[in-house]
């Protein structure tokens, strides 16, 4: 599948910002699935100084600083990509989850790259709850792809999506007392899950094409962006994508932008203003469209 994607930031303030410097994560990764054709990002006003990088994780970060004096800073994501469906081996799925933790056992190939990935992070606390609820699924000698997609089972089914339960600085005890939440919560409860029992898993920040109802056409600008978990399969190197919130692995229709330890590493944008302001909105706008 062959995408478009567009993600529009636009910050209105009630008095003048005389200066805005800011990250983001807007530019998608390229991966054996997935081709970038082409991307960039715009800022309104135009910055003084607008350059890129790579993060120590390999996502591609656009720095940003805009000093001629706004009242509304637009930060805008283009990009052309090609997705295929990934591959998995299937020998990797069907270990025991337990030959999958990176710290227990650092001999294993690539044990280092993935090590960060298990330890407790600012948005991933590895509570009590959360490592009895993956114990359910992580039964002694389970293989990991049959364990960690039972998990994945279980949270679409225990835990309802709803965009007012939560709020973005939500902890995963929070998401447990509610049992409800949107992507972000169930990524970061999912890693917990995992991390607490030694397995190495990153939050993922990307995007999910929309259908339209059946003889509906597509509005411009509904799609948003999304998040998922990726769980590394030990030996082969590889990390299973999958998304707690459709209840599915990841699949042609899933757009990479970034993945970090949780939501902290990867916002699509983030930064500081001056000014004297003292209210301001935001308004995000998504559209993933298909070639």
């Amino acid at each position: 599948m062959r995408y478009l994607v567009t993600h529009a930031t636009t910050y209105s303030y009630d008095d003048e910002v005389t200066d805005s410097l800011g990250v983001a994560h807007l530019l998608p990764r390229v991966l054996p699935s997935q081709t970038v054709a082409s991307a960039e990002v715009e800022v309104l006003p135009a910055p003084v100084d607008l350059s890129y990088d790579t993060d120590c994780y390999g996502n591609s970060a656009t720095y940003f600083q805009v000093t001629e004096a706004h009242r509304e800073l637009v930060v805008c994501g283009r990009s052309e990509v090609e997705v295929s469906m990934p591959s998995y081996d299937e020998a990797a799925l069907a270990r025991p989850w337990e030959r999958a933790r990176p710290m227990l056992d650092p001999t294993l190939p690539d044990a280092w790259r993935a090590t960060d990935f298990v330890l407790p992070s600012s948005a991933v606390e590895q509570t009590a709850e959360a490592h009895a609820y993956g114990a359910e699924s992580l039964l002694p000698g389970r293989p990991i792809g049959e364990a960690v997609t039972d998990l994945m089972h279980r949270i679409h089914a225990d835990f309802e999506y709803d965009a007012t339960a939560t709020t973005v600085t939500s902890t995963v005890a929070e998401t447990f007392r509610e049992r409800a939440g949107v992507c972000q919560d169930f990524a970061h409860l999912t890693i917990a899950c995992l991390r607490s029992h030694g397995l190495a898993a990153r939050y993922v920040s990307g995007y999910l094409a929309t259908e339209p109802p059946p003889g509906r056409e597509r509005i411009v600008g509904a799609d948003a962006s999304h998040a998922w978990v990726a769980v590394w399969l030990s030996e082969s190197g590889e990390w299973l994508a999958l998304d707690p919130t459709n209840d599915q692995w990841v699949n042609d229709r899933y757009v990479t932008v970034a993945w970090g330890r949780d939501y902290g590493d990867v916002p699509p944008v983030k930064g500081v203003i001056f000014t004297e302001a003292t209210t301001s909105t935001l308004d995000v706008s998504v559209d993933v469209a298909p070639v």
